[in-house]
C-alpha cells in the first residue's frame, strides 16, 4: 500500500489545531468550580501554548501549500474554544465573578463577539469558489488570538505579583467588554503576514524587543506581553484615526472645490 506523501501533508497544520483544541479544553477543565489560584495560572500557560500552536499551523500551511476550506474552518473552531470559551471562563474566574450576573454577561460578550469576528474573517478570507484567499495586509478587528492573549497575561502578571492585579473587577469588566467591542469593530489592525525585511521592520523590531525588555526587567516577563499586545491594539487604533482624518480632510477639500469653481480653472 502506497502512502501520497502530498496529501498526507494536510495533516500536519491540522495536528497543531488539533494541540491548539486540547490546550483550550484543559484551561476550560482548570478553570472548574473550585480552581485555586494555581490553577488559574497553568490554565493561562495552556492557552498561551494554544496561541503558540495556532500561530504555528498557519505558518506550516503556508510553508506545505497545504491552505484549504477545511483547514479555515477547522481553525476558527479551535480558536472558539482556546481563545473565547476558555479566556472568557478563565477571566470570569479570576476577577469577575464577585460582579454576578454583569460579570456571566460580560464573559459570554466575549464569547459571541469572538465567534461574530471568525465568522466574519472566515467570510472575507474566501474566494467565490470556497478556496482560501490571498492574506491580506490588514485584517478588519481586533483577532482573537490577541484579545485572548491580554486576558491571559493580565492572569500571568497578577500572579507574579501575588494577585495585586485582581483588586479590581469593574476595571478588568471594562477592560473584556473593550476587547470584546474590538473585536467586532471595522478597526484595521496589522496581519504582519506580508512583513519584509527593510528599515522600517528592523527599526519596529528594535523597538519591540527593547521596550519588552525593559519592561520585563523592570516588571516582570509578563508585563512584558501586555506591554506588546497593547502596543499592537493602540498602532491599530492610531492608524485607523489617521486614515479617517485623511479621508475628511480630503472629503472636505473636495466640497470646498465644488463650491468654487474657480479655485479649479485657476480663475
Amino acid at each position: 500500500m502506497r502512502i501520497n506523501l502530498r496529501k498526507s501533508l494536510f495533516i500536519l497544520p491540522n495536528l497543531f489545531t488539533l494541540s491548539s483544541i486540547f490546550c483550550g479544553f484543559y484551561a476550560t477543565f482548570l478553570c472548574s468550580s473550585g480552581a485555586t489560584d494555581d490553577d488559574l495560572y497553568r490554565a493561562s500557560l495552556m492557552i498561551i501554548f494554544a496561541i503558540f500552536f495556532d500561530t504555528v499551523d498557519g505558518r506550516v500551511a503556508r510553508l506545505t501549500r497545504t491552505q484549504s476550506a477545511f483547514g479555515i474552518q477547522i481553525d476558527s473552531l479551535a480558536d472558539i474554544v482556546s481563545f473565547g470559551i476558555a479566556p472568557a471562563l478563565l477571566v470570569h474566574r479570576w476577577a469577575l465573578e464577585p460582579l454576578g450576573l454583569l460579570a456571566i454577561l460580560a464573559s459570554f460578550a466575549f464569547v459571541a463577539c469572538g465567534a461574530i469576528r471568525l465568522a466574519r474573517f472566515n467570510v472575507l478570507s474566501m474566494t467565490r469558489d470556497g478556496s482560501p484567499g490571498k492574506p491580506s495586509k490588514y485584517i478588519l478587528g481586533l483577532p482573537i488570538p490577541g484579545a485572548a492573549g491580554i486576558l491571559v497575561s493580565l492572569v500571568v502578571a497578577n500572579h507574579a505579583v501575588a494577585g495585586q492585579l485582581s483588586g479590581s473587577p469593574i476595571l478588568i469588566l471594562c477592560v473584556v467588554i473593550a476587547l470584546s467591542l474590538f473585536m467586532i469593530s471595522t478597526i484595521k489592525f496589522r496581519s504582519f503576514k506580508d512583513l519584509r525585511m527593510s528599515w522600517r521592520t528592523l527599526l519596529l523590531l528594535s523597538f519591540a524587543i527593547g521596550s519588552s525588555a525593559v519592561v520585563a526587567l523592570r516588571f516582570h516577563v509578563s508585563f512584558a506581553l501586555i506591554w506588546l499586545l497593547s502596543s499592537y491594539v493602540a498602532i491599530g487604533l492610531f492608524e485607523t484615526l489617521y486614515s479617517l482624518s485623511k479621508r475628511v480632510l480630503k472629503q472636505r477639500r473636495l466640497e470646498r472645490r465644488s463650491e468654487d469653481p474657480g479655485e479649479i480653472t485657476g480663475g
